[in-house]
């Protein structure tokens, strides 16, 4: 087998040794090539050359959810295609690897390459569903391109606080769950329409969903994690099926409360819930409008404001080694 191994050295859980000693690992049981990343979107320019490549079986990503976020988008800058593409592996070494972990990987970057040598050995191979967000057309944003995301994406509320973080990391301040749930609090006193969203939902055959202030797309549970502690936005979401959503229509201080809490203590067979809560199960085709721009994020990277953006789930999207 012949593989590459994208590198993220900005890996806030790996140090240069660590990474060294899973290179070694992982090329004494195939023909590795190593590249470390050294700009933003080189690991997605590093799997759109695996994907035109003959003789690449497999892509290894090692480093967070935004290293796998990009391979993914080289991997598949053509579109899906299982049974020709190369395979996908994933090595943790971000701070909280939702993608790795949700698909069972240990969080732990030496035993998570233990994992996938045995899986290697074994040819264990699971495909999974994706998102993709799009443009809408007729709309001022129809030309930005698409974008595959492996876990969530969210437009409003969520996604402004991971641009206040990103903000927060380019001041030097380190990517902590206190440094989220701090910034999950600005932005809750500073939102200027937590009573009364702008975001409309729109789905063939449906009657729109209007006034939404927040929306969560999952393509599979947990949404995320806090810690150790698995968060559950939409349970029923799995790398089986399509996309899931959960929209708030209000985010007043008693709303925030009821649904925070809901959200901490949520399960696998229970998430938010109540009168403002709107829960989507399997969705192919939909498109989130909003009356003002808003900001935009997936696989947790913000990726600035939009005004309407087009999702599709996918089926069947990517092989993956677990």
């Amino acid at each position: 087998m012949r593989a590459l191994l994208v590198v993220n050295p900005a890996a806030t859980t790996t140090s240069a040794r660590t990474r060294d000693v899973l290179i070694h690992a992982l090329a004494s049981e195939m023909k590795l090539e190593a590249v470390t990343t050294e700009y933003r979107g080189h690991a997605r320019d590093l799997g759109r050359r695996a994907a035109e490549a003959d003789d690449i079986d497999l892509v290894v990503a090692l480093g967070g959810d935004g290293t796998v976020n990009e391979v993914v988008n080289g991997l598949l800058h053509a579109g899906p295609d299982p049974d020709r593409l190369p395979g996908l592996a994933v090595v943790p070494g971000g701070s909280t690897n939702v993608f790795a972990r949700a698909l069972g990987l240990p969080n732990d970057a030496v035993e998570a390459t233990g994992a996938l040598l045995d899986a290697l050995r074994e040819r264990r191979a699971r495909t999974v569903s994706l998102g993709l967000a799009s443009g809408t057309p007729g709309t001022e944003d129809e030309a930005v391109p698409e974008r595959w995301f492996t876990f969530c994406a969210g437009f409003g509320f969520d996604a402004s606080v991971i641009g206040r973080v990103e903000q927060q990391r380019e001041r030097g301040k380190r990517s902590t769950h206190a440094l989220y749930l701090r910034q999950v609090v600005r932005q809750f006193l500073g939102e200027p329409n937590r009573r009364r969203g702008t975001i409309t939902l729109e789905r063939p055959g449906e009657d729109p969903v209007e006034d939404l202030v927040l929306s969560i797309i999952c393509n599979t549970s947990p949404w995320t994690y806090l810690g150790n502690r698995p968060v559950y936005a939409s349970p029923d979401a799995s790398f089986e099926t399509a996309l899931d959503v959960l929209g708030l229509s209000r985010l007043s201080a008693p709303a925030v409360a009821r649904y925070a809490t809901q959200l901490l203590t949520s399960t696998p067979e229970r998430g938010p819930h109540g009168k403002h809560a709107l829960t989507l199960h399997d969705l192919t085709d939909f498109t989130l409008h909003s009356k003002v721009p808003l900001p935009l994020q997936m696989d947790g990277d913000h990726l600035g404001l939009r005004t309407s953006v087009t999702f599709t789930g996918v089926r069947r999207a990517l092989r993956v080694i677990v």
